[in-house]
């Protein structure tokens, strides 16, 4: 009896530290997409030029590094607010480029519902499910080198007078199939206990939907232009 209470109450424990790791995690998130809402909006009516776009990349993606390292810590949670404060006020000039092309309110809007479908309908999968996707972990991680790569390659060979514009469109296309896949990943691995530090796990979940809009965004505008 003493060892079926034992483990009853160990199995009770890991349940509870579960749902908390949940609660806290999804509570965060909804917080720092509401701050970038709020930095992009500072971003959209200051009206800077696109390079603080690639400013910000640099700065969030050193901030990264800091906030991994100190993710444990009580500065953990004002680095993260910092880390998507960034990334929101990156979205400006983006997101000026876009509103003012024709239909540009539909450009963004749509974007934002189609990464607001894709987002509520892959984590209600699986929390419904609660489908095991940590096996995906390999084909992601191969799939984000794939991309790395591509991306340098896009950088490098406008300089050659190699026109990318298809190739553009196929990044984003692959950005927001690998960012679905990293959504199923980070979600199984919250609601299956697999994490337990709830800033790194908003961290990823913010990413994802960060670099889906971005690229729905890009997907969009395209159609929008043929």
């Amino acid at each position: 009896m003493a060892t079926y209470d034992s483990i009853n109450t160990q199995v009770t424990g890991a349940v509870r530290d579960t749902n908390k790791m949940i609660r806290n995690t999804y509570m965060l998130l909804a917080m720092t997409m509401v701050f970038s809402t709020v930095t992009a909006a500072i971003s959209m009516a200051m009206n800077p030029p696109f390079i603080v776009y690639l400013g910000s990349v640099i700065a969030s993606f050193i901030l990264l590094f800091v906030i991994n390292k100190k993710q444990n810590t009580a500065a953990a949670l004002p680095l993260t607010f910092l880390f998507t404060g960034l990334m929101g006020f990156g979205l400006g000039p983006i997101l000026n480029h876009y509103l003012a092309l024709p239909n540009g309110g539909q450009i963004v809007t749509t974007a934002l519902g189609m990464t607001a479908v894709t987002f509520f309908g892959l984590t209600a999968y699986v929390m419904n499910t609660r489908k095991d996707f940590s096996f995906m972990g390999g084909f992601l991680a191969a799939g984000s080198i794939v991309l790395l790569v591509a991306m340098l390659a896009m950088f490098i060979l406008p300089m050659f007078g190699v026109n990318i514009s298809g190739m553009q469109l196929a990044f984003s296309a692959a950005v927001v199939f690998l960012m679905a896949g990293f959504l199923l990943y980070d979600t199984s691995n919250i609601i299956n206990g697999n994490y337990n530090n709830y800033i790194m796990a908003t961290v990823g979940l913010y990413l994802n939907v960060y670099n889906l809009f971005v690229h729905l965004l890009s997907l969009v505008g395209a159609f929008n232009d043929d």
